[in-house]
């Protein structure tokens, strides 16, 4: 069991935009109804959404010692058939409005609550579960693909307590959703406010809906997260502008902000008298590894800041010693009880216990300052050797946005070839000479390509695979330039 709603079951848990609640004494009910329903330990394929249905289901499996794979309702059919078909779970638990997708299903339906069901699947066979396997969720670069991170109760619970710590959350917090369920820092943020018995407002409006913002202020949210790509859409609305009174402080995570809008929501937040929270993590350790104090937004600018409480942060170079001195370049490891148990990617796997035993290689590349704050300067993978000169893909990335901060970019490509992806045909040239002078390389490395929207997932993040090999994303040209991606 993660969550103690015995403690505070006449507060409202969760409630919608359409006037609808469940108070935390309905949400252990409710979830005990389902888990009768099912009568054993088992794997469940949850589809989320940002909706009551879904938190239902979820805390009523995590609850009750039920296995679910948390995948997005609207992922593509074949992809969820296929996942189905290599995990067999014994239930399906979906949006009443999506079981047309699944006829094989239709009759086998056991309960239905707050628009979503219940269904039993015909799999003559189960896996075994391993005892400590909590949840099953997709990294951001495997979404569709059997690979799963498999998180344990002790993940959950100890990430979930120690966002409640450094965040000082208690339940008079109303957080409003952001970003998808099954996306960890989406699945991070229900958690940890579950854990305080706070109020979450759940919604599947976006941030650029005039109904999202009507929901927020009617019910006072204090505190929203978002990705770069959210808070380049903030941006975009002006949000340092709206009067928003109950705000109490918002969260960054997903991948760095350029410097420039990190020190403009810092700014905002110092004026409006809120807190900009700066966050690191990925699906491997739960959710969360780092954090920015929001007293030290400013001062340490385009930092993701130290450890979370319990954690513990250190780089290596490439012979995998320890990295001593400030501001030298090495891998980010990071220490702690959320660091995951490992991959699945069948359902053999679902068996297995912690193969990384609380240490992370996070794959990305960073610097600490003299005061011990971490910048991540590159992904491991993210970088091109261009005439013999390490280029840092995503610093480039982060240049261009700031210096052109009306096109949307990214960049792609293999050693001596670096390909330029932007939404301007009228910048492009621009784009490629601005960084050939910033990397001082010359200009035959470089090519820009100009395609009508960066291809992203539903959590924000760049989807690097459909670039490189979707000749439709592209419009054939990379092929054209004869990168082999």
């Amino acid at each position: 069991m993660i969550w103690e709603f015995d403690r505070y079951k006449n507060n409202i848990a969760v409630r919608d935009e359409h006037g609808r609640a469940v108070s935390y004494a309905m949400l252990k009910d409710l979830g005990q109804g389902i888990a009768d329903k099912i009568g054993e330990r088992c794997l469940v394929v949850s589809f989320c959404e940002n909706s009551i249905g879904s938190v239902v289901g979820y805390t009523a499996f995590v609850n009750n010692g039920i296995v679910p794979i948390l995948l997005n309702s609207h992922m593509d059919r074949e992809l969820s058939e296929n996942l189905i078909v290599n995990y067999k779970p014994l239930y399906l638990w979906m949006p009443v409005s999506q079981t047309r997708y699944f006829e094989a299903y239709q009759d086998a339906e056991i309960l239905r609550m707050y628009d979503y069901v219940l269904l039993k699947t015909d799999f003559g066979m189960k896996y075994p579960l391993h005892t400590e396997l909590c949840l099953m969720l997709t990294t951001s670069g495997s979404t569709g693909s059997p690979k799963f991170v498999r998180q344990s109760y002790r993940n959950v619970l100890s990430n979930a307590g120690s966002i409640v710590e450094y965040l000082d959350l208690d339940q008079s917090e109303r957080p409003i959703t952001t970003l998808p369920m099954n996306y960890t820092y989406g699945l991070s943020i229900i958690n940890s406010h579950l854990l305080v018995g706070a109020t979450i407002l759940l919604t599947d409006k976006g941030i650029m809906q005039k109904e999202f913002w009507n929901f927020f202020r009617e019910q006072g949210a204090t505190s929203f997260g978002g990705v770069p790509y959210t808070y380049e859409m903030l941006d975009k609305l002006k949000f340092y502008r709206m009067n928003l009174p109950s705000l109490r402080y918002f969260t960054q995570a997903g991948g760095k902000l350029t410097t420039k809008l990190h020190e403009k929501f810092a700014e905002c937040a110092q004026e409006k008298g809120t807190k900009f929270i700066v966050m690191y993590g990925q699906c491997e350790a739960t959710a969360r590894m780092g954090y920015l104090p929001a007293e030290k937004a400013l001062e340490k600018c385009g930092s993701m800041g130290i450890a979370i409480p319990g954690g513990k942060f250190y780089l290596i170079d490439v012979n995998g010693q320890a990295v001593t001195e400030p501001y030298v370049t090495g891998e980010l490891v990071y220490e702690g009880a959320n660091v995951t148990l490992g991959y699945a990617e069948c359902g053999e796997d679902l068996v297995k216990g912690d193969e990384r035993e609380g240490i992370l290689q996070t794959g990305d590349m960073a610097q600490f300052d003299n005061d011990g704050y971490y910048y991540i300067v590159g992904r491991k993978k993210r970088f091109l050797k261009i005439y013999g000169n390490r280029v840092n893909l995503d610093e480039v990335e982060r240049l261009v946005k700031t210096h052109f901060d009306h096109i949307d970019c990214a960049s792609a490509g293999v050693d001596d070839h670096m390909v330029l992806f932007v939404t301007d045909e009228a910048a492009a040239e621009d784009v490629k000479d601005f960084v050939v002078a910033k990397t001082g390389l010359n200009a035959a490395a470089f090519k820009a390509v100009v395609i009508d929207k960066i291809p992203k997932n539903d959590a924000g993040k760049t989807l690097y695979q459909e670039l490189a090999v979707n000749d439709s994303v592209c419009q054939g040209k990379v092929k054209e330039i004869g990168c082999d991606f």
